[in-house]
């Protein structure tokens, strides 16, 4: 039977509260708030912190959909099927539901957390390609005040994040952005299954152009992979099948995905381009083209 070494629990009723608690407890404390990825890590002995801070009792300070008319405010501890049952959030960024559709199942959706699966920051993780697809930014909260990172700077490594010592990931900042449209497609051995890989896109039309264009990868390389050089390549196009080839192609040449039990490196490689070129149809479509 796999079970986690000891550990020393608390929970906490405030943000306020768990930074302290992070303060105090050092570098061996960790936040659990689903634990879905966290605790069978601890059951194999791959994560073992001496001591958890449990923030499920901030679900009502920090769970919360707000959308505006220029920006999207998501809190940490929204849940994934708070996420997938938006109907506002989901009106804007269609994306959101279309991923969370192929996360997991019912229980981990249930459970799950926004902050929990970008501070997870596994490779092959869905909310992250989707935040990344959407230039989202993540607002990190310590005793000295709040700063705002990127995602392109939040995951600085498999299963690293900026978040550092005694602080907390408390919200996720989305620009909206007028004739956008979004869409997620992932590909998995089974049902709820991590991704063999996964695209998310959103396409910006301007003029019967595309304006910009975004593609966030999951399960290509060590982190969930956006790729420049595709919003560069699509710019001042039309929005057609040339164009979705031509992001195909730069996709597939731009990831770096390694052959292991999922699939060969060819084969993902096909992935990315096919994904990224039905993705960013789908996005185009929804922006009503």
């Amino acid at each position: 039977m796999q079970v986690p070494a000891p550990i020393e629990y608390a929970r906490a009723s405030s943000v306020d509260e768990a930074i302290t608690l992070l303060e105090r407890l050092g570098d061996e404390a960790r936040i659990v708030a689903g634990g879905h990825s966290l605790l069978p890590m601890m059951k194999l002995r791959l994560a073992n912190p001496e001591y958890l801070v449990d923030i499920n009792d901030l679900h009502d300070e920090l769970a919360y959909v707000e959308v505006g008319a220029h920006e999207v405010r998501i809190g940490a501890m929204t849940r994934h099927r708070e996420l997938l049952e938006s109907d506002e959030l989901n009106a804007v960024f269609p994306i959101f539901r279309d991923a969370e559709r192929v996360i997991a199942d019912v229980p981990v959706r249930n459970r799950g957390t926004l902050g929990g699966a970008l501070c997870q920051a596994d490779p092959s993780e869905d909310l992250s390609s989707v935040c990344t697809t959407l230039d989202a930014r993540c607002v990190i909260r310590s005793s000295s005040g709040e700063r705002v990172v990127s995602m392109d700077d939040f995951h600085i490594g498999p299963y690293q994040t900026a978040v550092g010592r005694a602080e907390m990931l408390t919200e996720v900042r989305i620009p909206v952005r007028p004739n956008g449209g979004s869409a997620y497609a992932k590909v998995d051995r089974r049902a709820g299954d991590w991704a063999v890989v996964a695209a998310g896109a959103a396409v910006w039309v301007d003029g019967g152009v595309i304006a910009d264009a975004r593609v966030g990868l999951a399960a290509v390389g060590p982190n969930t992979t956006g790729i420049p050089e595709i919003s560069r390549a699509l710019q001042g196009q039309r929005p057609d099948e040339d164009a979705w080839a031509a992001a195909g192609r730069i996709a597939a040449e731009s990831c770096r995905p390694v052959s292991d039990g999922r699939g060969t490196a060819d084969y993902k490689r096909h992935l990315a381009d096919e994904l990224t070129r039905r993705t960013l149809r789908t996005a185009a479509e929804r922006v009503g083209l």
